[in-house]
């Protein structure tokens, strides 16, 4: 679809996204006054959510909140709603063995990085209890679920796409806002993910290395400088993916997937011998399927000490 097709659906799809900006006001305000529960908890809440839908870059701050709490000496959780997984009985706690069929790629990325309790629910809130109560944590981060308002919060973080931001600033379904801009207002922290924008905390996604699925081998970000290789990615957003591997003088054979598409054999098997790199998100889908030729992208972020300080007193 054309730029000027989406516009035009954009527009025709206008009215239905006012009905989806009063139900979600509407919603909110049932919750705010007390009209719907809220489940609170004796231990801190951290969502790390956005207001549109698409990958904003959440996942890669998740990790980074984990690793920052387990410095600190915490025991620390994360509770996530599984998209993409078939799960959907009681609670699933995720671990490296898990599969992602079943999970969902982002819960099985964050276990098998962090090495802490994940723990899948449709409902937010009795994962958040399962994980007080079965692994006593101390600090509970919430993979998205801004929008989740039966599961009580501490700190809520808004991330942004540094580049797309709002997109045509419509709501669902003309455009990609779940909730007006307006929200952004009442969150603890807006993370940009990928720019620099006024009133909001910077934070830049870096390559580290190249990772080899079958050996765990790390290679250096040059070794694939000059080299055609196929680049795979099932993401919100491939095409960050692919000019990641453009900087790094990889010339790319794109391939691009749904976001959680969930991979089958043939959808790798090429008719040369290049290389294959793709997104660590993409990595936990192919793992039982994986070849020497395979890599994934290990990653980074880079965010202000300032936020930890600042996150640390609000809990």
């Amino acid at each position: 679809m054309d730029l000027n097709t989406r516009g035009v659906v954009s527009y025709l799809l206008w009215p239905v996204s006012g009905v989806f900006y009063v139900l979600s006001k509407i919603r909110r305000s049932l919750y705010h006054f007390g009209i719907f529960r809220i489940n609170r908890f004796k231990v801190p809440v951290v969502v790390v959510g956005n207001i549109t839908v698409g990958g904003s870059g959440k996942t890669p701050i998740v990790i980074k909140l984990v690793e920052y709490f387990k410095q600190q000496g915490r025991r620390v959780g994360v509770v996530s709603r599984g998209y993409g997984g078939s799960h959907t009985n009681a609670s699933l706690l995720v671990n490296a063995d898990t599969n992602a069929l079943v999970s969902g790629d982002e819960p099985l990325l964050i276990a098998t990085q962090t090495q802490v309790p994940v723990m899948v629910n449709k409902c937010r809130s009795q994962a958040v209890q399962d994980l007080i109560e079965q692994h006593q944590v101390e600090v509970v981060i919430s993979d998205d679920g801004l929008q989740h308002y039966a599961m009580s919060r501490t700190v809520e973080i808004a991330v942004i796409d540094g580049h797309r931001r709002f997109g045509n600033g419509f709501f669902l379904p003309a455009g990609p806002l779940r909730e007006s801009l307006s929200r952004l207002k009442s969150v603890d922290f807006v993370i940009n993910n990928g720019s620099v924008f006024p009133g909001e905390i910077s934070a830049q996604i870096k390559p580290t290395h190249f990772v080899n699925l079958i050996t765990g081998e790390k290679k250096p970000l040059d070794f694939f400088s000059h080299q055609t290789c196929h680049g795979v990615a099932g993401i919100g957003h491939p095409q960050r993916f692919f000019q990641t591997l453009m900087q790094l003088g990889v010339e790319v054979q794109q391939h691009e997937f749904t976001d959680h598409y969930q991979y089958q054999v043939k959808d790798l098997e090429f008719d040369d011998n290049h290389p294959i790199i793709m997104t660590a998100k993409d990595w936990v889908k192919c793992r039982d399927f994986a070849n020497e030729k395979m890599y994934y992208l290990e990653i980074d972020l880079d965010i202000s000490d300032d936020f930890f300080t600042n996150l640390t007193a609000k809990i």
